[in-house]
Protein backbone atom coordinates (compact mmCIF):
# COMPACT_ATOMS: atom_id res chain seq x y z
CA UNK A 1 0.00 0.00 0.00
CA UNK A 2 0.93 3.61 -0.44
CA UNK A 3 -0.56 5.84 2.23
CA UNK A 4 -0.22 9.54 1.44
CA UNK A 5 -1.25 12.41 3.68
CA UNK A 6 -0.98 15.83 2.06
CA UNK A 7 -1.69 19.18 3.70
CA UNK A 8 -2.98 22.26 1.90
CA UNK A 9 -0.10 24.35 3.20
CA UNK A 10 2.99 25.39 1.30
CA UNK A 11 5.34 28.33 1.22
CA UNK A 12 2.69 30.64 -0.26
CA UNK A 13 0.68 30.32 2.97
CA UNK A 14 3.52 31.81 5.01
CA UNK A 15 4.05 35.45 5.95
CA UNK A 16 6.95 37.74 5.10
CA UNK A 17 9.44 37.45 7.94
CA UNK A 18 8.44 33.85 8.65
CA UNK A 19 9.22 32.09 5.40
CA UNK A 20 10.36 28.47 5.40
CA UNK A 21 7.94 27.20 8.07
CA UNK A 22 6.11 24.80 5.74
CA UNK A 23 9.39 23.16 4.77
CA UNK A 24 10.62 23.23 8.38
CA UNK A 25 7.64 21.07 9.31
CA UNK A 26 8.60 18.55 6.68
CA UNK A 27 11.55 17.92 9.03
CA UNK A 28 9.79 18.31 12.38
CA UNK A 29 7.05 15.83 11.50
CA UNK A 30 9.59 13.02 11.74
CA UNK A 31 10.85 14.04 15.19
CA UNK A 32 8.37 12.12 17.26
CA UNK A 33 5.25 12.18 19.40
CA UNK A 34 4.53 10.86 22.89
CA UNK A 35 3.35 7.56 21.38
CA UNK A 36 6.19 7.31 18.83
CA UNK A 37 9.08 9.30 20.39
CA UNK A 38 12.37 10.20 18.76
CA UNK A 39 13.03 8.24 15.58
CA UNK A 40 10.29 5.68 16.33
CA UNK A 41 8.40 6.64 13.16
CA UNK A 42 11.22 5.53 10.86
CA UNK A 43 12.03 2.50 13.01
CA UNK A 44 8.40 1.34 12.76
CA UNK A 45 8.34 1.83 8.99
CA UNK A 46 11.68 0.20 8.27
CA UNK A 47 11.19 -2.74 10.61
CA UNK A 48 8.00 -3.53 8.73
CA UNK A 49 9.65 -3.45 5.31
CA UNK A 50 8.49 0.01 4.32
CA UNK A 51 9.79 3.41 3.26
CA UNK A 52 8.66 6.96 3.92
CA UNK A 53 9.50 10.51 2.97
CA UNK A 54 8.02 13.97 2.41
CA UNK A 55 8.28 17.03 0.18
CA UNK A 56 7.23 20.67 0.30
CA UNK A 57 6.03 22.87 -2.55
CA UNK A 58 4.66 26.37 -2.89
CA UNK A 59 1.09 25.07 -2.53
CA UNK A 60 1.19 21.96 -0.33
CA UNK A 61 3.25 19.61 1.82
CA UNK A 62 3.09 15.90 1.09
CA UNK A 63 3.94 12.94 3.32
CA UNK A 64 3.95 9.35 2.11
CA UNK A 65 4.63 5.91 3.51
CA UNK A 66 4.78 2.68 1.51
CA UNK A 67 4.21 -0.53 3.49
CA UNK A 68 3.15 -4.16 3.00
CA UNK A 69 -0.62 -4.41 2.58
CA UNK A 70 -1.18 -5.98 6.01
CA UNK A 71 0.29 -2.86 7.68
CA UNK A 72 -2.49 -0.42 6.73
CA UNK A 73 -3.49 0.05 10.37
CA UNK A 74 0.12 0.98 11.23
CA UNK A 75 0.24 3.61 8.49
CA UNK A 76 -3.03 5.13 9.68
CA UNK A 77 -1.90 5.15 13.30
CA UNK A 78 1.44 6.78 12.49
CA UNK A 79 -0.03 9.51 10.29
CA UNK A 80 -3.08 10.37 12.40
CA UNK A 81 -0.93 10.51 15.54
CA UNK A 82 1.57 13.01 14.19
CA UNK A 83 -1.18 15.15 12.69
CA UNK A 84 -2.05 16.37 16.19
CA UNK A 85 0.46 15.10 18.76
CA UNK A 86 3.83 16.33 17.53
CA UNK A 87 6.48 16.94 20.17
CA UNK A 88 7.88 20.47 20.44
CA UNK A 89 11.24 20.48 22.19
CA UNK A 90 13.36 23.64 22.01
CA UNK A 91 16.66 21.75 21.94
CA UNK A 92 15.45 19.51 19.14
CA UNK A 93 14.02 22.44 17.18
CA UNK A 94 17.31 24.33 17.44
CA UNK A 95 19.17 21.24 16.25
CA UNK A 96 16.83 20.77 13.28
CA UNK A 97 17.06 24.48 12.49
CA UNK A 98 20.79 23.98 11.86
CA UNK A 99 20.00 20.99 9.62
CA UNK A 100 17.63 23.09 7.52
CA UNK A 101 20.12 25.96 7.34
CA UNK A 102 22.80 23.57 6.13
CA UNK A 103 20.34 22.21 3.56
CA UNK A 104 19.84 25.76 2.33
CA UNK A 105 23.60 26.30 2.05
CA UNK A 106 24.03 23.03 0.17
CA UNK A 107 21.02 23.22 -2.16
CA UNK A 108 20.81 26.98 -2.76
CA UNK A 109 23.70 29.15 -1.64
CA UNK A 110 26.47 26.80 -2.86
CA UNK A 111 24.61 25.21 -5.76
CA UNK A 112 24.33 26.70 -9.25
CA UNK A 113 20.88 25.31 -10.05
CA UNK A 114 19.54 26.23 -6.61
CA UNK A 115 20.87 29.78 -6.85
CA UNK A 116 19.43 30.18 -10.33
CA UNK A 117 16.06 28.74 -9.29
CA UNK A 118 15.67 31.11 -6.35
CA UNK A 119 16.63 34.11 -8.47
CA UNK A 120 14.26 33.03 -11.24
CA UNK A 121 11.19 33.07 -8.98
CA UNK A 122 12.23 36.44 -7.52
CA UNK A 123 12.56 37.81 -11.05
CA UNK A 124 9.28 36.52 -12.47
CA UNK A 125 7.23 37.30 -9.35
CA UNK A 126 7.50 40.60 -7.53
CA UNK A 127 4.28 40.59 -5.45
CA UNK A 128 2.88 37.07 -5.33
CA UNK A 129 4.12 34.81 -2.45
CA UNK A 130 5.71 32.53 -5.04
CA UNK A 131 8.59 35.01 -5.13
CA UNK A 132 10.03 33.83 -1.82
CA UNK A 133 11.84 30.47 -1.62
CA UNK A 134 10.18 27.31 -0.33
CA UNK A 135 13.12 26.66 1.99
CA UNK A 136 12.88 30.21 3.38
CA UNK A 137 15.54 32.84 3.88
CA UNK A 138 18.39 32.34 6.32
CA UNK A 139 17.19 35.32 8.38
CA UNK A 140 13.68 33.89 8.68
CA UNK A 141 14.98 30.44 9.62
CA UNK A 142 16.89 32.07 12.47
CA UNK A 143 13.91 34.24 13.45
CA UNK A 144 11.18 31.58 13.83
CA UNK A 145 10.32 30.80 17.45
CA UNK A 146 8.81 27.70 19.02
CA UNK A 147 5.54 29.62 19.46
CA UNK A 148 5.50 30.51 15.75
CA UNK A 149 5.85 26.81 14.97
CA UNK A 150 3.18 25.69 17.41
CA UNK A 151 0.68 28.14 15.94
CA UNK A 152 1.55 27.16 12.37
CA UNK A 153 1.07 23.49 13.27
CA UNK A 154 -2.21 24.10 15.12
CA UNK A 155 -3.77 25.93 12.20
CA UNK A 156 -2.57 23.95 9.21
CA UNK A 157 -2.09 20.40 10.47
CA UNK A 158 -5.74 19.50 10.89
CA UNK A 159 -8.04 17.00 9.15
CA UNK A 160 -10.05 19.69 7.37
CA UNK A 161 -6.81 20.92 5.76
CA UNK A 162 -5.54 17.50 4.71
CA UNK A 163 -6.05 14.96 1.95
CA UNK A 164 -5.51 11.25 2.59
CA UNK A 165 -5.06 8.84 -0.32
CA UNK A 166 -4.65 5.08 -0.03
CA UNK A 167 -3.69 2.93 -3.02
CA UNK A 168 -2.91 -0.78 -3.06
CA UNK A 169 -4.21 -4.11 -1.83
CA UNK A 170 -6.75 -3.35 0.91
CA UNK A 171 -10.45 -3.47 1.72
CA UNK A 172 -12.09 -0.08 1.17
CA UNK A 173 -14.64 -0.73 3.91
CA UNK A 174 -11.97 -1.67 6.44
CA UNK A 175 -9.84 1.35 5.48
CA UNK A 176 -12.79 3.72 5.95
CA UNK A 177 -13.50 2.34 9.41
CA UNK A 178 -9.88 2.59 10.51
CA UNK A 179 -9.54 6.13 9.16
CA UNK A 180 -12.78 7.34 10.74
CA UNK A 181 -11.73 5.87 14.08
CA UNK A 182 -8.22 7.38 13.95
CA UNK A 183 -9.14 10.87 12.71
CA UNK A 184 -12.71 11.29 13.94
CA UNK A 185 -11.80 12.87 17.27
CA UNK A 186 -9.19 15.26 15.87
CA UNK A 187 -10.75 18.74 15.86
CA UNK A 188 -10.99 20.86 12.75
CA UNK A 189 -9.24 24.22 12.73
CA UNK A 190 -10.22 27.58 11.30
CA UNK A 191 -7.73 27.83 8.46
CA UNK A 192 -7.22 31.45 7.33
CA UNK A 193 -8.63 32.11 3.90
CA UNK A 194 -5.86 32.33 1.34
CA UNK A 195 -5.86 35.81 -0.15
CA UNK A 196 -5.62 35.85 -3.92
CA UNK A 197 -2.63 37.96 -4.88
CA UNK A 198 -2.63 39.12 -8.48
CA UNK A 199 0.82 39.59 -9.91
CA UNK A 200 0.94 42.86 -11.92
CA UNK A 201 1.33 42.58 -15.67
CA UNK A 202 4.95 42.52 -16.77
CA UNK A 203 5.56 45.41 -19.17
CA UNK A 204 9.17 44.83 -20.22
CA UNK A 205 11.82 42.15 -20.31
CA UNK A 206 13.68 41.48 -17.07
CA UNK A 207 17.23 40.18 -16.75
CA UNK A 208 19.26 39.04 -13.78
CA UNK A 209 22.91 38.04 -13.77
CA UNK A 210 24.60 36.05 -11.01
CA UNK A 211 28.39 35.90 -10.99
CA UNK A 212 29.87 32.74 -9.53
CA UNK A 213 32.97 30.63 -9.92
CA UNK A 214 31.55 28.27 -12.56
CA UNK A 215 33.02 26.53 -15.61
CA UNK A 216 30.19 27.34 -17.97
CA UNK A 217 27.15 29.58 -18.13
CA UNK A 218 23.73 28.30 -17.12
CA UNK A 219 20.64 30.27 -18.06
CA UNK A 220 16.86 30.22 -18.04
CA UNK A 221 14.49 32.06 -20.37
CA UNK A 222 11.09 32.19 -18.65
CA UNK A 223 7.58 33.57 -18.88
CA UNK A 224 4.76 33.69 -16.37
CA UNK A 225 2.48 30.81 -17.25
CA UNK A 226 -0.98 29.70 -16.07
CA UNK A 227 -2.51 27.98 -13.07
CA UNK A 228 -3.34 24.27 -12.98
CA UNK A 229 -7.05 25.07 -13.23
CA UNK A 230 -6.60 26.94 -16.53
CA UNK A 231 -7.54 25.00 -19.70
CA UNK A 232 -4.58 26.54 -21.54
CA UNK A 233 -2.31 24.39 -19.36
CA UNK A 234 -2.64 21.48 -21.79
CA UNK A 235 -1.63 23.47 -24.86
CA UNK A 236 1.34 24.99 -23.01
CA UNK A 237 2.53 21.53 -21.96
CA UNK A 238 2.47 20.45 -25.61
CA UNK A 239 4.17 23.67 -26.73
CA UNK A 240 6.97 22.94 -24.25
CA UNK A 241 7.34 19.45 -25.69
CA UNK A 242 7.52 20.78 -29.26
CA UNK A 243 10.21 23.27 -28.25
CA UNK A 244 12.36 21.08 -26.02
CA UNK A 245 10.94 17.58 -25.57
CA UNK A 246 13.67 15.17 -26.59
CA UNK A 247 16.44 15.07 -29.17
CA UNK A 248 14.16 15.81 -32.13
CA UNK A 249 12.60 18.95 -30.62
CA UNK A 250 13.05 22.34 -32.25
CA UNK A 251 15.50 23.86 -29.75
CA UNK A 252 17.53 20.66 -29.35
CA UNK A 253 18.03 20.41 -33.11
CA UNK A 254 18.87 24.10 -33.43
CA UNK A 255 21.14 24.64 -30.43
CA UNK A 256 22.66 21.23 -29.64
CA UNK A 257 22.93 19.63 -33.10
CA UNK A 258 23.35 22.55 -35.49
CA UNK A 259 24.83 25.49 -33.57
CA UNK A 260 26.53 23.25 -30.97
CA UNK A 261 26.36 26.23 -28.61
CA UNK A 262 24.71 24.44 -25.69
CA UNK A 263 25.30 21.04 -24.17
CA UNK A 264 21.69 20.67 -23.06
CA UNK A 265 18.33 22.37 -23.43
CA UNK A 266 14.98 21.53 -21.85
CA UNK A 267 11.59 23.20 -21.80
CA UNK A 268 8.78 22.84 -19.27
CA UNK A 269 5.54 24.48 -18.24
CA UNK A 270 5.08 24.40 -14.47
CA UNK A 271 1.45 25.04 -13.53
CA UNK A 272 0.84 25.12 -9.75
CA UNK A 273 -2.30 26.38 -7.98
CA UNK A 274 -1.64 29.94 -9.15
CA UNK A 275 0.05 30.99 -12.41
CA UNK A 276 3.45 29.37 -12.69
CA UNK A 277 6.41 29.48 -15.08
CA UNK A 278 7.05 28.40 -18.68
CA UNK A 279 10.80 27.98 -18.95
CA UNK A 280 13.65 27.15 -21.30
CA UNK A 281 16.71 25.87 -19.40
CA UNK A 282 20.11 26.08 -21.10
CA UNK A 283 23.60 24.83 -20.32
CA UNK A 284 25.93 26.96 -22.45
CA UNK A 285 29.14 25.40 -23.75
CA UNK A 286 32.41 27.03 -22.59
CA UNK A 287 33.54 29.80 -24.92
CA UNK A 288 30.08 30.38 -26.35
CA UNK A 289 28.33 33.75 -26.13
CA UNK A 290 24.91 33.72 -24.47
CA UNK A 291 23.28 36.43 -26.54
CA UNK A 292 23.03 34.51 -29.86
CA UNK A 293 21.52 31.63 -27.90
CA UNK A 294 18.84 33.89 -26.41
CA UNK A 295 18.14 35.23 -29.89
CA UNK A 296 17.73 31.68 -31.21
CA UNK A 297 15.34 30.82 -28.38
CA UNK A 298 13.42 33.99 -29.14
CA UNK A 299 13.22 33.11 -32.82
CA UNK A 300 11.77 29.67 -32.09
CA UNK A 301 9.21 31.12 -29.70
CA UNK A 302 8.30 33.72 -32.31
CA UNK A 303 7.68 30.85 -34.76
CA UNK A 304 5.20 29.36 -32.28
CA UNK A 305 3.42 32.70 -32.10
CA UNK A 306 3.27 33.32 -35.85
CA UNK A 307 3.14 29.90 -37.52
CA UNK A 308 1.10 26.75 -36.97
CA UNK A 309 3.14 23.76 -35.83
CA UNK A 310 2.95 20.74 -38.11
CA UNK A 311 0.50 17.91 -37.55
CA UNK A 312 3.43 15.55 -37.08
CA UNK A 313 4.97 17.76 -34.37
CA UNK A 314 1.69 18.03 -32.49
CA UNK A 315 1.08 14.28 -32.70
CA UNK A 316 4.60 13.56 -31.42
CA UNK A 317 4.15 16.03 -28.56
CA UNK A 318 0.84 14.42 -27.56
CA UNK A 319 2.43 10.95 -27.61
CA UNK A 320 5.40 12.22 -25.58
CA UNK A 321 3.30 13.95 -22.91
CA UNK A 322 0.74 11.15 -22.61
CA UNK A 323 3.48 8.50 -22.37
CA UNK A 324 5.03 10.35 -19.42
CA UNK A 325 1.58 10.79 -17.88
CA UNK A 326 0.74 7.10 -18.10
CA UNK A 327 4.18 5.90 -17.00
CA UNK A 328 3.84 7.95 -13.80
CA UNK A 329 0.80 5.81 -12.93
CA UNK A 330 2.60 2.45 -13.14
CA UNK A 331 3.36 2.20 -9.41
CA UNK A 332 0.96 2.39 -6.49
CA UNK A 333 2.86 5.39 -5.11
CA UNK A 334 2.60 7.07 -8.53
CA UNK A 335 -1.16 6.51 -8.58
CA UNK A 336 -1.50 7.88 -5.03
CA UNK A 337 0.58 10.92 -5.91
CA UNK A 338 -1.55 11.68 -8.99
CA UNK A 339 -4.81 11.31 -7.06
CA UNK A 340 -3.56 13.56 -4.27
CA UNK A 341 -2.34 16.34 -6.55
CA UNK A 342 -5.61 16.40 -8.47
CA UNK A 343 -7.58 16.57 -5.24
CA UNK A 344 -5.35 19.38 -3.95
CA UNK A 345 -5.47 21.47 -7.12
CA UNK A 346 -9.00 20.85 -8.40
CA UNK A 347 -10.60 19.63 -5.14
CA UNK A 348 -11.90 16.66 -7.13
CA UNK A 349 -9.59 13.69 -7.66
CA UNK A 350 -11.80 12.53 -10.55
CA UNK A 351 -10.32 15.26 -12.72
CA UNK A 352 -7.42 12.85 -13.25
CA UNK A 353 -9.65 10.93 -15.68
CA UNK A 354 -10.12 13.98 -17.93
CA UNK A 355 -6.51 14.98 -18.53
CA UNK A 356 -5.71 12.69 -21.45
CA UNK A 357 -8.88 13.74 -23.29
CA UNK A 358 -7.88 17.38 -22.89
CA UNK A 359 -4.39 16.76 -24.28
CA UNK A 360 -5.88 14.92 -27.26
CA UNK A 361 -8.27 17.82 -27.95
CA UNK A 362 -5.50 20.43 -28.31
CA UNK A 363 -5.24 21.78 -31.86
CA UNK A 364 -2.44 23.47 -33.80
CA UNK A 365 -4.40 26.69 -33.47
CA UNK A 366 -4.42 26.27 -29.68
CA UNK A 367 -0.61 26.06 -29.64
CA UNK A 368 -0.34 29.27 -31.65
CA UNK A 369 -2.93 31.02 -29.48
CA UNK A 370 -1.29 30.23 -26.13
CA UNK A 371 2.11 31.23 -27.51
CA UNK A 372 0.65 34.57 -28.61
CA UNK A 373 -1.02 35.02 -25.23
CA UNK A 374 1.69 34.03 -22.77
CA UNK A 375 5.06 34.00 -24.57
CA UNK A 376 5.34 37.67 -25.44
CA UNK A 377 8.63 39.56 -25.66
CA UNK A 378 7.62 41.99 -22.90
CA UNK A 379 6.93 39.04 -20.59
CA UNK A 380 10.34 37.47 -21.03
CA UNK A 381 12.67 36.92 -18.07
CA UNK A 382 16.30 35.86 -18.44
CA UNK A 383 18.38 34.68 -15.49
CA UNK A 384 22.06 33.88 -16.04
CA UNK A 385 24.66 32.25 -13.79
CA UNK A 386 28.08 32.99 -15.27
CA UNK A 387 31.73 32.87 -14.32
CA UNK A 388 32.95 36.20 -13.02
CA UNK A 389 33.12 38.61 -10.14
CA UNK A 390 30.53 41.31 -9.55
CA UNK A 391 31.21 44.64 -7.91
CA UNK A 392 28.05 44.06 -5.90
CA UNK A 393 28.55 42.28 -2.62
CA UNK A 394 25.70 39.88 -3.40
CA UNK A 395 27.30 38.79 -6.63
CA UNK A 396 24.02 39.56 -8.43
CA UNK A 397 22.73 42.27 -10.71
CA UNK A 398 19.42 42.77 -12.42
CA UNK A 399 17.46 45.19 -14.53
CA UNK A 400 14.74 45.64 -17.08
CA UNK A 401 15.29 46.17 -20.76
CA UNK A 402 13.46 46.29 -24.04
CA UNK A 403 14.32 44.35 -27.16
CA UNK A 404 16.36 41.18 -27.23
CA UNK A 405 15.71 39.29 -30.46
CA UNK A 406 12.08 38.23 -30.28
Amino acid sequence: ISYQQWYRVGSKHEQPGLTGLAHFFEHLMFKGTAKYPGDSYFRQVRSNGGSANAFTTRDFTGYYVNLPSDKLSLAIDLESDRMRNLNFDQKQIDSEREVVKEERRFRVDNDVSGTLEEKLWRTVFKVHPYHWPVIGSMADLNRATINDMKEFYRIHYAPNNAVVVVVGDFSTGEARKLIEKAYGAIPAQAVPETKTVIEPEQLSERRAVINKSVQNTTAVVAYRSVASSTPDMYALDLAASILGGGNSSRLYRRLVYKAQSVSSVSVSSYTPADPGIFRVSLSVKPGQSSEPIFQAVGAEIRRLRTELVTEAELEKAKNWVMKDYVEALKTISGKANALAIHEIYSRDYRSIFEDLKKYIAVSREDIKRVAETYLQQKSRNIVIVQNGQSSQSSGESEGSRQGGGQ
